[in-house]
């Protein structure tokens, strides 16, 4: 069985709800979760979702910011939503597929959207960033993201890091901007040793090749320029790791009309 999952912060689904179909009439994952709905649970298009074959919804939505969902053309056992930092803003939902998918042993997708923390790199003046760097130290220690060695686990979403030094256009001249301060990337790199998570994107596709799936509004050519960030992620069990057999990152979307600034990515697993 073959599964295709995307992961895409839409920066408003409304907005950009017929992107992100032109998107599922080409690509048709089967798994596919947004970040940024920004759109309340009662407001979300589930109509114009199940037209396009998307049946199953697993919401935590809330108006104006954030957001997230799972849609799925497979039925889900369950969802469920974890609050971090003490803040519901709906920011992390997740979903199991089991039997009703077709799937004999179980698999968890966790879809994430972390705190951007803002434009000054100092907890002490910018609350923003305290929230974020307090947010991934909650995932590092969430026992809900320790996947045991056989367990079926994927996490997804804008992490809002780009932790790697080729995962930005440049090393030396990012290290003092938000997403890839060394605090953050350190951080970052203790959250996904702690559930002993495999950086699938990065292990089909290893350093120093460029890897971005985010480029700035503010950029006048943002192709030309190509000042990029990986603030998307892929992040696969152990159990899991070996099944990865491509990931694609969807460029052409950020050269969409009226784009979101990330695109999609998308994970093929062979299960």
């Amino acid at each position: 069985m073959q599964l295709k999952l995307t992961t895409w912060n839409i920066n408003s689904v409304r907005l950009r709800i017929d992107l992100v179909a032109k998107f599922i009439k080409a690509v048709r994952p089967d798994i596919l979760c947004l970040q940024e709905t920004k759109c309340p649970d009662d407001a979300f298009p589930r109509k114009r979702f199940k037209r396009l074959g998307y049946e199953h919804v697993a919401l935590n939505g809330q108006k104006g910011y954030h957001g997230v969902v799972v849609l799925s053309r497979l039925p889900f056992e369950s969802f469920n939503i974890q609050s971090f930092c003490g803040k519901t803003d709906c920011r992390h939902v997740s979903a199991v597929f089991g039997d009703r998918a077709g799937l004999r042993d179980p698999i968890i997708v966790h879809n994430f959207y972390v705190p951007a923390g803002g434009d000054i790199p100092d907890p002490a003046v910018n609350a923003k960033f305290a929230h974020k760097l307090a947010f991934l130290d909650e995932m590092r220690d969430a026992p809900t993201l320790r996947p045991a060695r056989s367990d079926r686990a994927i996490l997804v979403g804008d992490l809002n890091v780009a932790p790697l030094e080729h995962d930005v256009w440049s090393h030396k001249q990012m290290l003092r901007v938000v997403s890839h301060t060394p605090v953050e990337c350190e951080k970052f790199s203790a959250a996904l040793g702690a559930g002993g998570w495999i950086d699938s994107m990065r292990a089909l596709t290893p350093e120093p090749e460029k890897l971005y799936t985010w480029w700035s509004y503010r950029a006048a050519d943002w192709r030309a320029a190509d000042r990029g960030r990986r603030l998307d992620h892929v992040w696969t069990s152990d159990a899991l790791a070996d099944r990865v057999s491509g990931i694609a990152i969807a460029k052409n979307y950020r050269g969409a009309e009226r784009p979101s600034d990330h695109v999609p990515v998308t994970a093929t697993l062979e299960l």
